[in-house]
């Protein structure tokens, strides 16, 4: 997973609040293998007309935001079902950071596994985003992770935050497996101890084989 340190990138205005996971990946494409693909069917009820033409009205398609890695969001963010497919397509598609007043637990949580890093604000802040992301073309902000700051350019700059741990793991560019297998010195030295005869463990592929 890519660590995340500081971003900077266009601002894409999503303004409706609770868009729900079934919006951003509907179900008939739940069965993909991988994580990598989901990008194009983000938002696909929204994003397409019939025969997969694009939709001119819906904001993913104009031109302004093309190439846009941070989306601002309204309350509610991620709410329905728990599918992870969420915060997949959200990355695959280019989406770095999110900023939102608030988020669907679930959601939250696997944004983190997905290197993804959803941002917390006031909605006050919020509305002053989105003011000026639909005012100024190409108006752009730095997540700083770090330093837990979201600013422009200017003079704005707005705290965020964020629980240790996580903030650990997105600093690393670590899921939950990678966290593990960082440990990997130690179960082997574990496995060694308690089953000297029985077992033999592979810190590289992190499986057993016989001796």
């Amino acid at each position: 997973m890519q660590p995340f340190s500081k971003h900077v990138g266009l601002v894409l205005p999503l303004d409706r609040v609770n868009v729900d996971t079934d919006q951003m990946v509907p179900k008939q494409f739940l069965k993909l293998q991988t994580k990598e693909g989901y990008g194009k069917v983000l938002f696909y009820d929204w994003r397409y007309l019939p025969g997969d033409r694009p939709n001119p009205d819906f904001i993913l398609n104009w031109p302004r935001y093309q190439g846009a890695s941070i989306l601002l969001a309204r309350a509610g963010f991620g709410c329905g079902s728990s599918r992870e497919h969420a915060p997949w397509a959200l990355a695959d598609y280019g989406f770095r950071a999110i900023i939102a007043p608030s988020y669907a637990d679930i959601f939250y949580s696997n944004c983190f596994m997905s290197g993804l890093l959803p941002v917390k604000l006031p909605e006050a802040q919020i509305d002053e985003l989105f003011r000026r992301a639909e005012r100024e073309e190409g108006y752009s902000l730095s997540v700083d992770l770090p330093a837990q700051t979201v600013s422009n350019s200017e003079s704005l700059s707005y705290p965020f935050e964020i629980d240790v741990f996580r903030k650990h793991m997105l600093l690393e560019g670590l899921d939950e497996i990678g966290l593990t297998l960082k440990q990997n010195a130690k179960i082997a030295e574990y496995e060694k101890s308690h089953h000297p005869s029985a077992t033999r463990y592979s810190p590289v592929d992190s499986k057993y084989s016989p001796q």
